[in-house]
């Protein structure tokens, strides 16, 4: 019991250090997206967090099998350049009990990744997608920071503004620029508003109304002398209004209850991506003990880097094989487990090959001893 909560706490110690770290990584690189969306005014800084948020669960899901790979190959590897497994072999500790001793936590970890596949992740992506139809419904006004040129409409629509009031309601220095992009060149125009102040206003039936005082809209063609200027004193332009879509049209979306029993190639694709997680999980259990073990002389980081390639190939064939399969060019029912029963076996191969090449040498040696 001792020797089993041990190596059970180095396990889940070095699991989460591993996991910390990559969840830092991956967050950082995720977050400087978002933050970088925002900035073009394509998402509300508001709702950044809101975001790293729901999409927490569905990076854990990848992160924790990674996780407890590195973490089964990095406690484990020192405990074998300090001889503590030496020890433990010398006591009893073989490597099928050593491997049932670290499938107990692998089984606490496969079944947090099975939560969040099958539930928490699902969740996080609906709501995410409910985040991303509200900003879609966002008008300008909504995104719009001062002194800042915000882009919209893939381009076509600059818009900038000097000052702003707290209410937004309120602009001054406007500058908006809207490009037509017709099939004719002559079509081609682009009109410049600018205007000293402006202002947000609301009618009774629900429309928003832009209401510019004081400047100038310019009207032409690129390339073209055939420029117009108008000057005026209010210029009222209605803005869109705002349409909030409750509907979630992503497959990672959808609750797995709806997946089950689905015909349709994705939804399978989803459901059999969903429960690999939790699979992955024992495989490269299974795969990380015998790779683990590594002599004092070399080094525990000998096999760290095959090891992660071969990780990096077990994950990438799924991802293949999922693509293929909403594809059709496989057949369902063998789906994503064939890739699964590759790396079991592989994982087989690995762990008692070492037992064997040593049951095979000392045979060797008694044949040479009695001969000689």
């Amino acid at each position: 019991m001792i020797v089993f909560r041990y190596l059970s706490r180095e396990v889940l110690l070095t699991l989460s250090a591993v996991s910390a770290v990559l969840l830092v990584i991956i967050m950082s690189g995720r977050f400087i997206k978002y933050l970088a969306q925002a900035a073009a005014g394509a998402l509300d800084p508001s709702s950044l967090f809101m975001i790293m948020g729901v999409r927490l669960p569905g990076f854990m899901q990848l992160i924790l099998p990674l996780g407890l790979f590195l973490g089964i190959l990095l406690a484990y590897g020192r405990m074998y350049l300090e001889s503590e497994m030496t020890v433990l072999s010398a006591t009893g500790m073989s490597q099928q009990r050593l491997l049932a001793i670290t499938m107990v936590p692998a089984t606490i970890v496969a079944l947090i990744v099975a939560w969040l596949s099958l539930s928490l992740a699902p969740h996080g992506a609906n709501q995410f997608q409910l985040i991303l139809n509200k900003q879609d419904a966002l008008t300008e006004f909504d995104t719009l920071e001062p002194g800042r040129f915000q882009t919209l409409n893939d381009g076509s629509r600059v818009t900038y503004t000097e000052e702003l009031t707290d209410d937004r309601t309120r602009l001054g220095g406007v500058f908006i620029s809207q490009k037509n992009l017709g099939q004719d060149a002559k079509d081609r125009s682009i009109s410049i508003l600018v205007a000293q102040k402006g202002r947000q206003e609301v009618r009774p039936d629900g429309s928003r109304w832009l209401i510019l005082d004081d400047g100038y809209r310019y009207d032409g063609n690129p390339g073209l002398a055939d420029y117009r200027a108008i000057k005026y004193d209010t210029y009222g332009v209605l803005l869109p209004k705002p349409d909030v879509s409750d509907e979630v049209t992503d497959r990672d979306a959808m609750p797995t209850s709806s997946l089950f029993g689905s015909t349709d190639l994705k939804a399978i694709a989803e459901l059999q991506w969903r429960i690999s997680m939790p699979l992955l999980v024992f495989v490269v259990t299974l795969i990380a003990v015998p790779l683990s073990r590594v002599n004092p002389r070399q080094g525990r980081f000998l096999k760290l880097l095959p090891a992660i390639l071969l990780y990096l190939a077990y994950v990438t064939a799924l991802i293949l094989v999922r693509g293929a399969l909403e594809k059709g060019r496989i057949s369902p029912m063998l789906g994503l487990w064939w890739v699964h029963g590759l790396f079991l076996i592989i994982g087989l191969l690995l762990f008692y090959w070492e037992p064997l090449r040593l049951k095979l040498a000392s045979r060797r040696s008694v044949k040479e001893l009695a001969h000689g």
